[in-house]
């Protein structure tokens, strides 16, 4: 069983949809732009706090951009009928298209309270004037059982400058803060936090308390916090500040989360793709 999307980016947040441009899409984007950007101070106005896993703002397009990699790059994901998808790359700066490395990625969508996920494929799809062996959008299809209903979407691994970072949106856009949801947990979500596999163990079951996520934050609220500082620690699946009062055990080492459903992903995360976990440390805003 895997759990993956939430901008955002995320939940929370991975954005109408929510986890994503601006300026013409058919404008070429020097990658050291990009490359700009990354470290210079942004200049758009900051991005307002949301529930899941975070908070999206309208594109240029009709859809909604979501930050990636702690705000320095932006993607507008743009929903179009019959469940194709669009992911348009911007910038630090909203308004300048960014090329990355051209490659398939795989996303995971799944409905809102669903703890499983299906897998669908975004290819590379080149504009006009993007450079060789580089992309400023990607394209795919939806999974059919999402398609027209409130869903999540988690993107695992994007390379971007030899960076491998993660990104999660919703398919609709919310904004404000919400008590983290306080329904009793189902059976699934038993089977995610109660089952050991991969890096998550029996010890780690117990030094979280038997418990699910759901219940051990029961009545909590998220507050995101799109831009860390520098060394401040990240949420794994957001990338977004994390928040130490969202923290679970896993492979016997502590990780700090921004919200719960966040928790889910990465526990889903440990059990079935082991290798891509990292230790706590890792997740650091550079």
């Amino acid at each position: 069983m895997v759990r993956h999307l939430r901008f955002a980016a995320f939940g929370c947040a991975l954005a109408g949809v929510a986890l994503l441009l601006a300026g013409c899409g058919d404008s070429e984007s020097p990658s050291s732009e990009v490359s700009k950007q990354a470290i210079a101070p942004s200049k758009t106005a900051p991005q307002p706090k949301g529930d899941g896993e975070h908070a999206h703002k309208p594109g240029s397009r009709g859809g909604i951009v979501v930050p990636i990699g702690g705000d320095n790059y932006h993607a507008e994901v743009v929903f179009e009928k019959g469940g194709v998808l669009r992911l348009y790359m911007l910038g630090r700066n909203e308004s300048v298209v960014a090329e990355v490395e051209s490659q398939p990625l795989t996303g995971y969508a799944r409905l809102e309270d669903a703890t499983e996920s299906e897998s669908f494929v975004l290819a590379p799809k080149p504009q006009p004037g993007d450079k060789a062996e580089m992309t400023s959008l990607f394209v795919g299809h939806l999974p059919k059982g999402v398609v027209g209903k409130k869903f999540v979407v988690t993107v695992p691994v994007i390379r971007i400058g030899g960076e491998r970072l993660r990104f999660a949106f919703t398919s609709a856009t919310e904004t404000g803060d919400h008590d983290v949801p306080s329904k009793v947990a189902n059976d699934e979500e038993q089977k995610l936090y109660l089952t050991p596999g991969g890096k998550y163990t029996t010890a780690d079951i117990k030094a979280n308390g038997n418990m699910t996520a759901s219940v051990k934050f029961k009545g909590l609220k998220s507050d995101h916090d799109l831009k860390p500082k520098s060394g401040e620690k990240v949420c794994p699946v957001t990338l977004t500040k994390a928040n130490p009062k969202f923290s679970w055990v896993i492979d016997g080492k502590t990780y700090e989360f921004c919200c719960p459903p966040c928790v889910d992903e990465f526990v889903a995360l440990a059990k079935e793709k082991p290798e891509e976990i990292m230790p706590p440390e890792f997740y650091r805003k550079k």
